[in-house]
Formats: C-alpha cells, structure tokens, sequence
C-alpha cells in the first residue's frame, strides 16, 4: 500500500509559504548555535552551582573549627580545674617536703665551688635551727676552708646564707616554693577570668 499523502493547502498572498525552502545549511547552523547557547547556559549553571558550594563547604568549616576550638578550650579548662586541687596539694604539702630533703645537697652543691676557689677564709653558714638535721650530714663531705654554723631563728626552714668575706649566697628554697603557690594561684586566676570574659 503506498504511503498517505496530504493536500497541502495554502492561502494565498501568505509570506511564509511564498518565501523558498529554507537552506539546510542555515538550520545547521541554528541548530549548532542553540546547541551552544544551551551548553553554554548548563556550563554557568553548573559554575554558578559549584560556587554556591564552595561557599557552603567554606561555611560549614568555619563554624566546625569554631565549635572545635570551643570544645578543645572547654575540655582544656574542665581538665586544668580538675587538676587545680592535685597541683594545689603538691605544691602545698609535697613540694615543701621535697624542698627539706633537698636542702641539705642544696647547700653542698652551692659550697663546694666556694671552698675550691677560696684560700683559708672561713665559710660562715646562717640557717634556721630547725634545718640543722638537713645540712649538718652534708657538710661532713665538704673538704676545704674551716665552717662556721650559725644557727638563726630568723630564717625560714628552707633559708640559708652563706658568707665568705664580703660574698653572700643566699639559698632561698621557701621563697621558690612561694613563687610555684603563687604562679599557680595567678594562673587558676587568670584562666578563671578569661571563662568569665569568654
């Protein structure tokens, strides 16, 4: 059966039908160029899509480091307060313990050098009478010029001045000891503060 045919009917003086054929190399080309033009706009739409998330990611990092950060500083202060009544007691009870035991190296490790760089000048050792039992075994070891221990119940346990002529060293384990208790104190202050300010 051969195929349908159609009447073609047109009304006269109408410009479109009057007009020739349409070259075919023209609709390749209209065809090319809203090709282009649809490309081109799916191309800025996806810019345009990828901008607006790099924007997004950009967002959401900053406010994760930001909460990060304040979650590393909070942890930080919650572990520091949990450690102020540790650090407290050390520095309290241990420290001053550990500063007595000590007293004793302390001041032969100070008079030794004196006694090597001296001739026979006596050494005079000012202490409190309390810390006898500390620097007396000490001083057995200390071969060299001739020692004067004086007994002064002015100083604190872990204070002691030695003279040699004109020269004084003084040994001040208890003013150590106050600036640790008071460096630790400033620095639970401080960190306090900055919680409130925060």
């Amino acid at each position: 059966m051969p195929p349908l045919q159609l009447e073609v009917f047109v009304a006269a003086g109408d410009p479109k039908v009057a007009a020739e054929p349409a070259d075919l190399d023209a609709i390749d080309e209209a065809r090319l160029a809203s090709y282009e033009q649809g490309y081109a706009a799916g191309w800025d739409d996806a810019v345009s899509a990828q901008g607006e998330e790099k924007n997004q990611l950009a967002a959401d990092l900053a406010h994760n480091l930001q909460s990060l950060g304040f979650t590393y500083h909070e942890a930080r202060v919650h572990v520091l307060r949990a450690l102020e009544p540790l650090l407290a007691e050390l520095v309290g009870q241990f420290l001053p313990e550990v500063a007595k035991s000590a007293l004793g190296a302390t001041v032969l490790q100070t008079l030794l050098p004196l006694a090597k760089n001296t001739a026979d000048l006596p050494i005079k050792i000012l202490f409190n009478p309390a810390s006898r039992g500390a620097i007396e075994p000490f001083l057995q070891q200390a071969n060299g010029p001739p020692l004067t221990l004086v007994e002064e119940p002015t100083l604190g346990e872990g204070q002691v001045f030695l003279l040699l002529g004109e020269t004084e060293i003084r040994i001040d384990l208890d003013g150590a000891i106050a600036e640790t208790k008071a460096a630790l104190k400033d620095f639970f202050d401080l960190m306090t503060k900055d919680k409130k300010n925060g």
